[in-house]
């Protein structure tokens, strides 16, 4: 599997968290680049992405150019995880994406309201050895 690039908001708690939560449970150390939607690299990537996911306000999970954004790249994450999270990816993907994104788009909405921004984003530091 090539290594991905996981774009989140850099100002959000639950994005931090789920970044802290991913980093150390990942099958290959470096087999996701984590980025901020707002770091060069992460605003280079988006700004390549078709034009409905451009603003969408998201997470967004790119590999080898094809992109996933909203629940698709939540649960895609999962796919580069070790075994026992990676067996979940089959029964997540089985419900319909409407229902996914809805769930994913209340939680995300209320996500600011609910996780405190962190005093410093975590994100970047996720990259270095």
């Amino acid at each position: 599997m090539n290594r991905a690039s996981l774009i989140l908001d850099g100002d959000c708690g639950l994005c931090n968290r789920l970044a802290i939560f991913l980093s150390p449970r990942l099958r290959e150390p470096r087999g996701i680049s984590f980025l901020t939607n707002d770091s060069k690299e992460g605003r280079n990537i988006i700004q390549k992405l078709p034009i409905n996911q451009q603003n969408a306000d998201t997470v967004y999970l790119v590999i080898n150019d094809v992109s996933y954004f909203r629940s698709a790249a939540a649960i895609r994450c999962l796919l580069y995880m070790r075994w026992n999270y990676r067996i979940l990816y089959p029964f997540c993907w089985l419900i319909p994406l409407p229902i996914r994104d809805l769930v994913y788009i209340i939680i995300s909405k209320n996500r600011h309201k609910i996780f405190l921004k962190p005093e410093i984003c975590i994100i970047p530091s996720l990259n270095e050895d």
